[in-house]
Protein backbone atom coordinates (compact mmCIF):
# COMPACT_ATOMS: atom_id res chain seq x y z
CA UNK A 1 0.00 0.00 0.00
CA UNK A 2 2.76 2.45 0.90
CA UNK A 3 4.61 1.90 -2.35
CA UNK A 4 1.45 2.16 -4.42
CA UNK A 5 0.46 5.31 -2.56
CA UNK A 6 3.89 6.77 -3.26
CA UNK A 7 3.74 5.98 -6.96
CA UNK A 8 0.15 7.17 -7.18
CA UNK A 9 0.94 10.43 -5.48
CA UNK A 10 4.02 10.93 -7.65
CA UNK A 11 2.00 10.43 -10.81
CA UNK A 12 -0.73 12.71 -9.50
CA UNK A 13 1.72 15.49 -8.68
CA UNK A 14 3.32 15.23 -12.13
CA UNK A 15 -0.08 15.23 -13.81
CA UNK A 16 -1.11 18.30 -11.88
CA UNK A 17 1.71 20.23 -13.45
CA UNK A 18 0.18 19.54 -16.85
CA UNK A 19 -3.30 20.37 -15.58
CA UNK A 20 -2.11 23.72 -14.26
CA UNK A 21 -0.67 24.58 -17.68
CA UNK A 22 -3.90 23.61 -19.46
CA UNK A 23 -6.12 25.38 -16.95
CA UNK A 24 -3.98 28.51 -16.97
CA UNK A 25 -4.01 28.54 -20.77
CA UNK A 26 -7.78 28.17 -20.70
CA UNK A 27 -8.27 31.06 -18.29
CA UNK A 28 -5.80 33.42 -19.98
CA UNK A 29 -6.53 32.70 -23.65
CA UNK A 30 -10.31 32.60 -23.40
CA UNK A 31 -10.40 35.66 -21.14
CA UNK A 32 -8.70 37.62 -23.92
CA UNK A 33 -11.18 36.37 -26.51
CA UNK A 34 -14.45 36.59 -24.58
CA UNK A 35 -16.34 39.31 -22.73
CA UNK A 36 -17.24 39.28 -19.00
CA UNK A 37 -20.90 38.75 -19.93
CA UNK A 38 -19.99 35.48 -21.69
CA UNK A 39 -18.46 34.20 -18.46
CA UNK A 40 -21.46 35.44 -16.51
CA UNK A 41 -23.92 33.54 -18.69
CA UNK A 42 -22.03 30.25 -18.50
CA UNK A 43 -21.57 30.68 -14.74
CA UNK A 44 -25.34 31.08 -14.28
CA UNK A 45 -26.02 27.81 -16.11
CA UNK A 46 -23.15 25.89 -14.52
CA UNK A 47 -24.68 26.52 -11.10
CA UNK A 48 -27.66 24.42 -12.25
CA UNK A 49 -25.45 21.84 -13.97
CA UNK A 50 -23.27 21.53 -10.89
CA UNK A 51 -26.33 20.91 -8.76
CA UNK A 52 -27.39 18.11 -11.07
CA UNK A 53 -23.87 16.65 -10.99
CA UNK A 54 -24.30 15.93 -7.29
CA UNK A 55 -27.35 13.77 -8.05
CA UNK A 56 -25.61 12.26 -11.07
CA UNK A 57 -22.80 10.95 -8.89
CA UNK A 58 -25.18 10.21 -6.00
CA UNK A 59 -22.22 9.65 -3.69
CA UNK A 60 -21.55 6.33 -5.44
CA UNK A 61 -18.01 7.27 -6.46
CA UNK A 62 -16.99 7.72 -2.84
CA UNK A 63 -19.02 4.66 -1.87
CA UNK A 64 -17.03 2.53 -4.33
CA UNK A 65 -13.66 3.99 -3.27
CA UNK A 66 -14.35 3.80 0.48
CA UNK A 67 -15.75 0.24 0.46
CA UNK A 68 -13.47 -2.36 2.06
CA UNK A 69 -14.67 -4.97 -0.44
CA UNK A 70 -16.22 -4.51 -3.89
CA UNK A 71 -17.23 -7.37 -6.16
CA UNK A 72 -17.47 -7.24 -9.95
CA UNK A 73 -21.25 -7.54 -9.74
CA UNK A 74 -21.42 -4.63 -7.30
CA UNK A 75 -19.25 -2.49 -9.54
CA UNK A 76 -21.45 -3.34 -12.52
CA UNK A 77 -24.61 -2.44 -10.66
CA UNK A 78 -23.08 0.85 -9.60
CA UNK A 79 -22.20 1.56 -13.24
CA UNK A 80 -25.79 1.04 -14.40
CA UNK A 81 -27.19 3.10 -11.52
CA UNK A 82 -24.97 6.07 -12.35
CA UNK A 83 -25.72 5.72 -16.07
CA UNK A 84 -29.47 5.65 -15.47
CA UNK A 85 -29.26 8.72 -13.24
CA UNK A 86 -27.31 10.49 -16.01
CA UNK A 87 -30.01 9.72 -18.59
CA UNK A 88 -32.79 10.94 -16.30
CA UNK A 89 -30.96 14.14 -15.41
CA UNK A 90 -30.33 14.93 -19.07
CA UNK A 91 -34.05 14.74 -19.75
CA UNK A 92 -34.93 16.78 -16.67
CA UNK A 93 -32.40 19.51 -17.52
CA UNK A 94 -33.75 19.86 -21.06
CA UNK A 95 -37.30 20.08 -19.69
CA UNK A 96 -36.48 22.80 -17.13
CA UNK A 97 -34.24 24.84 -19.47
CA UNK A 98 -36.98 27.44 -20.13
CA UNK A 99 -37.50 27.79 -16.37
CA UNK A 100 -33.78 28.47 -15.88
CA UNK A 101 -33.96 31.24 -18.47
CA UNK A 102 -37.04 32.70 -16.78
CA UNK A 103 -35.37 32.59 -13.35
CA UNK A 104 -32.43 34.71 -14.52
CA UNK A 105 -34.52 36.76 -16.92
CA UNK A 106 -32.33 35.92 -19.95
CA UNK A 107 -33.79 33.82 -22.84
CA UNK A 108 -30.32 32.85 -24.06
CA UNK A 109 -29.96 30.50 -21.11
CA UNK A 110 -32.67 28.12 -22.32
CA UNK A 111 -30.68 26.71 -25.26
CA UNK A 112 -27.44 26.90 -23.29
CA UNK A 113 -28.88 24.77 -20.48
CA UNK A 114 -30.28 22.21 -22.93
CA UNK A 115 -26.92 21.78 -24.65
CA UNK A 116 -24.94 21.45 -21.43
CA UNK A 117 -27.45 18.86 -20.19
CA UNK A 118 -25.71 16.24 -22.34
CA UNK A 119 -22.79 16.29 -19.89
CA UNK A 120 -25.00 14.46 -17.38
CA UNK A 121 -25.24 11.49 -19.73
CA UNK A 122 -21.54 11.51 -20.58
CA UNK A 123 -20.38 11.88 -17.00
CA UNK A 124 -22.90 9.31 -15.78
CA UNK A 125 -21.40 6.69 -18.08
CA UNK A 126 -17.90 7.56 -16.89
CA UNK A 127 -18.56 7.73 -13.15
CA UNK A 128 -17.67 4.17 -12.21
CA UNK A 129 -14.97 3.91 -14.86
CA UNK A 130 -13.27 6.78 -13.06
CA UNK A 131 -14.02 5.33 -9.62
CA UNK A 132 -12.48 1.98 -10.55
CA UNK A 133 -9.21 3.58 -11.63
CA UNK A 134 -9.22 5.62 -8.44
CA UNK A 135 -9.90 2.64 -6.17
CA UNK A 136 -7.12 0.58 -7.77
CA UNK A 137 -4.71 3.56 -7.57
CA UNK A 138 -4.29 3.67 -11.36
CA UNK A 139 -3.68 7.40 -11.23
CA UNK A 140 -1.55 7.51 -14.38
CA UNK A 141 -4.37 6.21 -16.57
CA UNK A 142 -6.94 8.35 -14.80
CA UNK A 143 -4.85 11.50 -15.15
CA UNK A 144 -4.22 10.83 -18.84
CA UNK A 145 -7.95 10.50 -19.49
CA UNK A 146 -8.79 13.69 -17.64
CA UNK A 147 -5.95 15.78 -19.07
CA UNK A 148 -6.72 14.55 -22.56
CA UNK A 149 -10.29 15.74 -22.13
CA UNK A 150 -9.12 19.12 -20.85
CA UNK A 151 -6.74 19.64 -23.77
CA UNK A 152 -9.34 18.80 -26.40
CA UNK A 153 -11.99 20.83 -24.59
CA UNK A 154 -9.68 23.85 -24.53
CA UNK A 155 -8.93 23.44 -28.24
CA UNK A 156 -12.65 23.33 -29.03
CA UNK A 157 -13.35 26.38 -26.87
CA UNK A 158 -10.53 28.46 -28.39
CA UNK A 159 -11.49 27.49 -31.95
CA UNK A 160 -15.11 28.46 -31.35
CA UNK A 161 -14.07 31.74 -29.69
CA UNK A 162 -11.88 32.64 -32.65
CA UNK A 163 -14.87 32.02 -34.91
CA UNK A 164 -16.91 34.48 -32.86
CA UNK A 165 -19.12 31.99 -30.99
CA UNK A 166 -19.06 34.00 -27.77
CA UNK A 167 -20.47 32.18 -24.73
CA UNK A 168 -21.07 29.07 -26.85
CA UNK A 169 -17.29 28.64 -26.86
CA UNK A 170 -17.38 27.87 -23.13
CA UNK A 171 -20.24 25.40 -23.65
CA UNK A 172 -18.28 23.70 -26.42
CA UNK A 173 -15.30 23.42 -24.11
CA UNK A 174 -17.40 21.65 -21.46
CA UNK A 175 -19.05 19.19 -23.87
CA UNK A 176 -15.82 18.45 -25.76
CA UNK A 177 -13.99 17.71 -22.53
CA UNK A 178 -16.73 15.34 -21.32
CA UNK A 179 -16.80 13.38 -24.60
CA UNK A 180 -13.04 12.86 -24.85
CA UNK A 181 -12.65 12.00 -21.16
CA UNK A 182 -15.35 9.31 -21.44
CA UNK A 183 -13.71 7.76 -24.52
CA UNK A 184 -10.30 7.67 -22.83
CA UNK A 185 -11.69 6.26 -19.57
CA UNK A 186 -13.34 3.44 -21.48
CA UNK A 187 -10.19 2.75 -23.50
CA UNK A 188 -7.71 2.87 -20.62
CA UNK A 189 -9.75 1.24 -17.85
CA UNK A 190 -9.82 -2.51 -17.22
CA UNK A 191 -13.34 -2.55 -15.79
CA UNK A 192 -16.05 -3.79 -18.16
CA UNK A 193 -19.57 -3.69 -16.72
CA UNK A 194 -21.71 -6.79 -16.78
CA UNK A 195 -25.52 -6.88 -16.80
CA UNK A 196 -27.39 -5.52 -13.81
CA UNK A 197 -27.87 -8.16 -11.10
CA UNK A 198 -31.02 -7.79 -9.01
CA UNK A 199 -29.86 -10.47 -6.61
CA UNK A 200 -26.84 -8.37 -5.58
CA UNK A 201 -27.75 -6.12 -2.61
CA UNK A 202 -26.87 -2.45 -3.09
CA UNK A 203 -28.35 -1.04 0.10
CA UNK A 204 -25.01 -0.26 1.73
CA UNK A 205 -23.87 1.79 -1.27
CA UNK A 206 -27.17 3.61 -1.67
CA UNK A 207 -27.32 4.36 2.06
CA UNK A 208 -23.77 5.72 1.97
CA UNK A 209 -24.61 7.74 -1.14
CA UNK A 210 -27.76 9.28 0.32
CA UNK A 211 -25.86 10.79 3.22
CA UNK A 212 -23.13 12.05 0.87
CA UNK A 213 -25.68 13.58 -1.52
CA UNK A 214 -27.41 15.39 1.32
CA UNK A 215 -24.13 16.78 2.63
CA UNK A 216 -22.91 17.74 -0.85
CA UNK A 217 -26.17 19.51 -1.69
CA UNK A 218 -25.88 21.64 1.41
CA UNK A 219 -22.21 22.30 0.76
CA UNK A 220 -22.95 23.19 -2.85
CA UNK A 221 -25.65 25.63 -1.81
CA UNK A 222 -23.20 27.38 0.48
CA UNK A 223 -20.46 27.53 -2.16
CA UNK A 224 -22.67 28.77 -5.00
CA UNK A 225 -25.01 31.18 -3.29
CA UNK A 226 -22.63 33.97 -4.31
CA UNK A 227 -23.03 33.15 -8.01
CA UNK A 228 -26.83 32.99 -7.82
CA UNK A 229 -27.11 36.19 -5.77
CA UNK A 230 -24.82 38.19 -8.05
CA UNK A 231 -26.39 36.80 -11.24
CA UNK A 232 -29.97 37.53 -10.20
CA UNK A 233 -29.55 40.80 -8.27
CA UNK A 234 -26.55 42.49 -9.92
CA UNK A 235 -26.27 41.05 -13.43
CA UNK A 236 -24.27 38.82 -15.80
CA UNK A 237 -21.55 41.44 -16.40
CA UNK A 238 -20.49 41.85 -12.75
CA UNK A 239 -20.87 38.09 -12.33
CA UNK A 240 -18.41 37.60 -15.18
CA UNK A 241 -15.81 39.78 -13.41
CA UNK A 242 -16.41 37.92 -10.14
CA UNK A 243 -16.31 34.56 -11.93
CA UNK A 244 -12.92 35.26 -13.50
CA UNK A 245 -11.50 36.16 -10.09
CA UNK A 246 -12.98 32.95 -8.72
CA UNK A 247 -11.50 30.96 -11.60
CA UNK A 248 -8.04 32.18 -10.64
CA UNK A 249 -8.76 31.18 -7.05
CA UNK A 250 -10.02 27.76 -8.14
CA UNK A 251 -6.97 27.06 -10.29
CA UNK A 252 -4.61 26.03 -7.45
CA UNK A 253 -7.49 24.66 -5.36
CA UNK A 254 -8.76 22.24 -8.00
CA UNK A 255 -5.28 21.31 -9.16
CA UNK A 256 -4.03 20.43 -5.65
CA UNK A 257 -6.99 19.82 -3.33
CA UNK A 258 -9.05 17.52 -5.53
CA UNK A 259 -6.15 15.28 -6.66
CA UNK A 260 -4.77 15.09 -3.12
CA UNK A 261 -8.18 13.87 -2.01
CA UNK A 262 -8.12 11.32 -4.81
CA UNK A 263 -4.91 9.87 -3.37
CA UNK A 264 -5.77 10.35 0.31
CA UNK A 265 -9.22 8.77 0.47
CA UNK A 266 -8.44 5.24 -0.74
CA UNK A 267 -5.29 5.10 1.40
CA UNK A 268 -6.89 6.57 4.54
CA UNK A 269 -9.89 4.28 4.07
CA UNK A 270 -7.57 1.28 4.07
CA UNK A 271 -6.00 2.50 7.33
CA UNK A 272 -9.24 2.91 9.29
CA UNK A 273 -8.22 0.16 11.70
CA UNK A 274 -4.64 1.40 12.18
CA UNK A 275 -4.98 4.69 14.10
CA UNK A 276 -1.24 5.38 14.39
CA UNK A 277 -0.56 5.17 10.66
CA UNK A 278 -3.87 6.89 9.89
CA UNK A 279 -2.88 9.90 12.01
CA UNK A 280 0.59 9.97 10.48
CA UNK A 281 -0.66 9.93 6.91
CA UNK A 282 -3.45 12.45 7.60
CA UNK A 283 -1.13 15.05 9.14
CA UNK A 284 1.53 14.60 6.46
CA UNK A 285 -1.07 14.94 3.73
CA UNK A 286 -2.47 18.07 5.34
CA UNK A 287 0.99 19.64 5.63
CA UNK A 288 1.82 18.94 2.00
CA UNK A 289 -1.47 20.37 0.76
CA UNK A 290 -1.32 23.45 2.99
CA UNK A 291 2.22 24.39 1.96
CA UNK A 292 1.59 23.88 -1.74
CA UNK A 293 -1.65 25.89 -1.86
CA UNK A 294 -0.67 28.59 0.61
CA UNK A 295 2.63 29.08 -1.14
CA UNK A 296 0.76 29.80 -4.37
CA UNK A 297 -1.82 32.04 -2.69
CA UNK A 298 0.76 33.93 -0.66
CA UNK A 299 2.70 34.87 -3.79
CA UNK A 300 -0.22 35.45 -6.17
CA UNK A 301 -2.34 37.46 -3.72
CA UNK A 302 0.47 39.87 -2.87
CA UNK A 303 1.36 40.34 -6.54
CA UNK A 304 -2.16 40.16 -7.97
CA UNK A 305 -2.02 43.63 -9.53
CA UNK A 306 1.15 43.24 -11.63
CA UNK A 307 0.42 39.57 -12.28
CA UNK A 308 -3.12 40.01 -13.58
CA UNK A 309 -2.43 43.21 -15.48
CA UNK A 310 0.19 41.31 -17.47
CA UNK A 311 -2.65 39.08 -18.63
CA UNK A 312 -4.55 41.98 -20.16
CA UNK A 313 -6.61 45.06 -19.20
CA UNK A 314 -9.81 43.03 -18.89
CA UNK A 315 -8.45 41.52 -15.69
CA UNK A 316 -8.08 44.80 -13.81
CA UNK A 317 -11.50 44.69 -12.11
CA UNK A 318 -10.82 41.15 -10.89
CA UNK A 319 -7.70 42.07 -8.88
CA UNK A 320 -9.31 43.22 -5.59
CA UNK A 321 -11.89 40.43 -5.77
CA UNK A 322 -9.18 37.82 -6.16
CA UNK A 323 -7.25 39.20 -3.19
CA UNK A 324 -10.34 39.05 -0.98
CA UNK A 325 -11.39 35.59 -2.17
CA UNK A 326 -7.89 34.23 -1.57
CA UNK A 327 -8.72 34.24 2.16
CA UNK A 328 -11.52 31.76 1.51
CA UNK A 329 -9.10 29.67 -0.55
CA UNK A 330 -6.65 29.46 2.34
CA UNK A 331 -9.21 28.26 4.87
CA UNK A 332 -11.02 26.02 2.40
CA UNK A 333 -7.69 24.27 1.93
CA UNK A 334 -7.14 24.08 5.68
CA UNK A 335 -10.52 22.41 6.06
CA UNK A 336 -10.10 19.83 3.32
CA UNK A 337 -8.39 17.37 5.65
CA UNK A 338 -11.54 17.52 7.79
CA UNK A 339 -13.48 16.22 4.80
CA UNK A 340 -10.93 13.41 4.45
CA UNK A 341 -11.75 12.31 8.00
CA UNK A 342 -15.50 12.29 7.40
CA UNK A 343 -15.25 10.27 4.19
CA UNK A 344 -12.42 7.85 5.01
CA UNK A 345 -14.02 6.84 8.31
CA UNK A 346 -17.46 6.46 6.78
CA UNK A 347 -18.91 9.29 8.90
CA UNK A 348 -21.32 10.35 6.18
CA UNK A 349 -24.28 10.83 8.52
CA UNK A 350 -22.18 13.11 10.71
CA UNK A 351 -21.05 14.99 7.60
CA UNK A 352 -24.69 15.51 6.66
CA UNK A 353 -25.50 16.85 10.12
CA UNK A 354 -22.46 19.13 9.94
CA UNK A 355 -23.65 20.59 6.66
CA UNK A 356 -27.20 21.00 7.98
CA UNK A 357 -25.85 22.92 10.93
CA UNK A 358 -23.43 25.22 9.12
CA UNK A 359 -24.60 25.85 5.54
CA UNK A 360 -27.41 28.21 6.58
CA UNK A 361 -24.74 30.39 8.20
CA UNK A 362 -22.76 30.55 4.96
CA UNK A 363 -25.82 31.29 2.83
CA UNK A 364 -27.05 33.98 5.21
CA UNK A 365 -23.65 35.69 5.28
CA UNK A 366 -23.41 35.79 1.48
CA UNK A 367 -26.96 37.09 1.06
CA UNK A 368 -26.23 39.90 3.52
CA UNK A 369 -22.95 40.58 1.71
CA UNK A 370 -24.78 41.55 -1.48
CA UNK A 371 -25.68 44.82 0.24
CA UNK A 372 -22.04 45.76 -0.40
CA UNK A 373 -22.15 44.74 -4.04
CA UNK A 374 -19.76 42.20 -5.58
CA UNK A 375 -17.01 43.21 -3.14
CA UNK A 376 -19.38 42.69 -0.22
CA UNK A 377 -20.23 39.18 -1.42
CA UNK A 378 -16.55 38.28 -1.74
CA UNK A 379 -15.79 39.67 1.72
CA UNK A 380 -18.66 37.80 3.35
CA UNK A 381 -17.71 34.54 1.63
CA UNK A 382 -14.10 34.79 2.81
CA UNK A 383 -14.99 35.79 6.37
CA UNK A 384 -17.38 32.91 6.88
CA UNK A 385 -14.79 30.44 5.50
CA UNK A 386 -12.57 31.13 8.51
CA UNK A 387 -15.37 30.27 10.92
CA UNK A 388 -16.28 27.09 9.02
CA UNK A 389 -12.71 25.82 9.33
CA UNK A 390 -12.68 26.25 13.10
CA UNK A 391 -16.15 24.76 13.57
CA UNK A 392 -15.21 21.80 11.39
CA UNK A 393 -12.24 20.94 13.59
CA UNK A 394 -14.38 21.14 16.72
CA UNK A 395 -16.96 18.86 15.09
CA UNK A 396 -14.58 16.07 14.04
CA UNK A 397 -12.91 16.17 17.47
CA UNK A 398 -16.31 15.21 18.93
CA UNK A 399 -17.23 12.48 16.44
CA UNK A 400 -13.87 10.82 15.72
CA UNK A 401 -10.39 10.16 17.06
CA UNK A 402 -8.82 12.42 14.42
CA UNK A 403 -5.99 14.67 15.70
CA UNK A 404 -8.04 17.87 15.46
CA UNK A 405 -5.74 19.89 17.72
CA UNK A 406 -2.67 19.04 15.62
CA UNK A 407 -4.65 19.75 12.43
CA UNK A 408 -5.45 23.21 13.81
CA UNK A 409 -1.78 23.81 14.62
CA UNK A 410 -0.71 22.72 11.13
CA UNK A 411 -3.16 25.13 9.54
CA UNK A 412 -2.27 28.05 11.80
CA UNK A 413 1.49 27.63 11.37
CA UNK A 414 1.22 27.49 7.57
CA UNK A 415 -1.15 30.47 7.40
CA UNK A 416 0.96 32.72 9.60
CA UNK A 417 4.21 31.54 8.06
CA UNK A 418 3.17 32.51 4.53
CA UNK A 419 1.61 35.82 5.63
CA UNK A 420 5.07 37.37 6.17
CA UNK A 421 6.38 36.62 2.63
CA UNK A 422 3.09 37.94 1.23
CA UNK A 423 3.49 41.22 3.11
CA UNK A 424 7.10 41.57 1.98
CA UNK A 425 6.18 40.91 -1.65
CA UNK A 426 3.32 43.42 -1.58
CA UNK A 427 5.54 46.16 -0.15
CA UNK A 428 8.23 45.49 -2.77
CA UNK A 429 5.71 45.54 -5.63
CA UNK A 430 4.02 48.68 -4.31
CA UNK A 431 7.37 50.42 -4.04
CA UNK A 432 8.07 49.80 -7.74
CA UNK A 433 4.68 50.98 -8.98
CA UNK A 434 2.67 47.77 -8.46
CA UNK A 435 2.39 47.19 -12.19
CA UNK A 436 4.42 45.55 -14.91
CA UNK A 437 7.15 42.96 -15.07
CA UNK A 438 9.54 44.97 -12.86
CA UNK A 439 7.09 44.96 -9.94
CA UNK A 440 6.44 41.25 -10.43
CA UNK A 441 10.16 40.42 -10.32
CA UNK A 442 10.83 42.67 -7.32
CA UNK A 443 7.89 41.22 -5.43
CA UNK A 444 8.95 37.66 -6.22
CA UNK A 445 12.49 38.31 -4.98
CA UNK A 446 11.13 39.81 -1.75
CA UNK A 447 8.76 36.88 -1.32
CA UNK A 448 11.56 34.33 -1.66
CA UNK A 449 13.81 36.22 0.73
CA UNK A 450 11.10 36.54 3.37
CA UNK A 451 10.20 32.86 3.02
CA UNK A 452 13.82 31.87 3.60
CA UNK A 453 13.87 34.04 6.71
CA UNK A 454 10.72 32.38 8.08
CA UNK A 455 12.20 28.93 7.44
CA UNK A 456 15.33 29.84 9.40
CA UNK A 457 13.62 31.65 12.28
CA UNK A 458 10.54 29.49 12.93
CA UNK A 459 11.23 25.82 13.86
CA UNK A 460 7.57 24.73 13.64
CA UNK A 461 7.18 26.12 10.12
CA UNK A 462 10.51 24.59 9.11
CA UNK A 463 9.44 21.20 10.51
CA UNK A 464 6.25 21.14 8.42
CA UNK A 465 8.11 22.34 5.33
CA UNK A 466 10.58 19.48 5.77
CA UNK A 467 7.65 17.05 5.73
CA UNK A 468 6.81 18.35 2.27
CA UNK A 469 10.41 17.91 1.18
CA UNK A 470 10.50 14.36 2.58
CA UNK A 471 7.36 13.42 0.72
CA UNK A 472 8.69 14.87 -2.54
CA UNK A 473 11.90 12.88 -2.11
CA UNK A 474 9.89 9.75 -1.43
CA UNK A 475 7.88 10.31 -4.62
CA UNK A 476 11.10 10.59 -6.60
CA UNK A 477 12.62 7.48 -5.01
CA UNK A 478 9.39 5.59 -5.58
CA UNK A 479 9.53 6.34 -9.28
CA UNK A 480 13.19 5.40 -9.51
CA UNK A 481 12.95 2.21 -7.47
CA UNK A 482 9.39 1.25 -8.44
CA UNK A 483 7.89 1.22 -5.01
CA UNK A 484 10.73 0.76 -2.55
CA UNK A 485 9.95 4.18 -1.01
CA UNK A 486 7.15 4.37 1.51
CA UNK A 487 5.46 7.67 2.17
CA UNK A 488 3.66 6.37 5.23
CA UNK A 489 6.93 5.49 6.90
CA UNK A 490 9.11 8.40 5.79
CA UNK A 491 6.72 11.02 7.13
CA UNK A 492 6.44 9.33 10.54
Amino acid sequence: MAGRASRGAAVTVAAQGLRVVVQAASVVVLARLLAPTDYGLIAEVLVIIGLGEIFRDFGLTNAAVQAKTLSTAERSNLFWLNSLIGVVLTGVAVAVAPAVAAFYGDPRLSALTAVLAVTFLLNGLGTQLRADLNRTLEFGRLSFAEIGGQVVGLAVGVAMALLGSGYWSLAGQQVGQAIVSLVLLAALGRFRPQRYRRDVPMRRFVGFGLDVVGAQLLGYAGKNTDTVVIGTLIGAGPLGVYNRAFQLLALPLTQINAPSTRVALPVLSSLQDDPVRYRRYLLAGQSVMMHLVLGVFSWSTALAAPLLLLLGPRWADSVPLFQILAVSGVFTTAGYSTYWVFMSKGLTRSLLLWQLSTRPIVIGAVVLGVLGGVTGVATAYSAVSVGMWLLGLIWIARVSDAPARRMFTNGLVATLGYAFPAAAAWVAAWGTGNAGLGSLLAGTAAWLGALALVLVAWPAFRRDALVVLQVVRTFKRSREERGSGAVLEVVA
